[in-house]
């Protein structure tokens, strides 16, 4: 059974603490090897670009396979735990994660803010590709730009008209920069 969340102003220093923690700033964080991360969670353009890819997601009948799911809780290793803006589970993953086991999605999709560092975001994309993640999208809306990860030495920087593909996770969920960032 899982620990109930606490509120607490003492900042926790283990990865157990931090799982039953629940902060008193409203804010959410990450633990990265006994390092808090904090974020903001998405704000209203974060939400409208995930409302744009679960539409096209049910549209491209994906459903049946699994689910979006944003803001999931992604234990990396046993030391880190990160909350990509969205990650694809499979149905047998949403299966497992039910049953308490710890599941690492094979297709992610961070969006980038203006506050997000840029070696912050290539240390998160080398820690999911060492977990097993499979496929990044790095969207950065102000830029119009979406970089396409199938591993850290592969990357397609897509703009415009280019088009931005899941696969080889899954080969039919595309669509264009334009169509993403409208």
């Amino acid at each position: 059974m899982l620990a109930e969340k606490q509120k607490s102003t003492t900042l926790p220093t283990t990865l157990a603490e931090f799982m039953v923690w629940e902060p008193e700033d409203g804010l959410k964080y990450e633990w990265n090897d006994g390092e808090l991360v904090q974020f903001t969670g998405m704000n209203k353009l974060q939400v409208y670009i995930y409302d744009i890819l679960n539409l096209l997601f049910a549209k491209k009948g994906l459903l049946e396979t699994g689910s979006l799911v944003p803001e999931y809780d992604v234990m990396l290793t046993g030391i880190q735990m990160r909350r990509p803006d969205i990650a694809y589970l499979t149905r047998e993953q949403i299966q497992r994660g039910k049953k308490g086991e710890d599941v690492i999605p094979a297709f992610v999709i961070e969006i980038i803010s203006e506050t997000d560092q840029a070696h912050k975001i290539e240390t998160k994309l080398t820690e999911y590709f060492k977990a097993g993640v499979q496929v990044v999208w790095n969207i950065i809306p102000e830029e119009a730009v979406v970089h396409v990860y199938t591993s850290r030495r592969h990357v397609k920087i897509c703009l415009e008209t280019d088009i931005c593909s899941a696969a080889p996770v899954l080969p039919t969920f595309e669509i264009s920069v334009a169509d993403l960032l409208a």
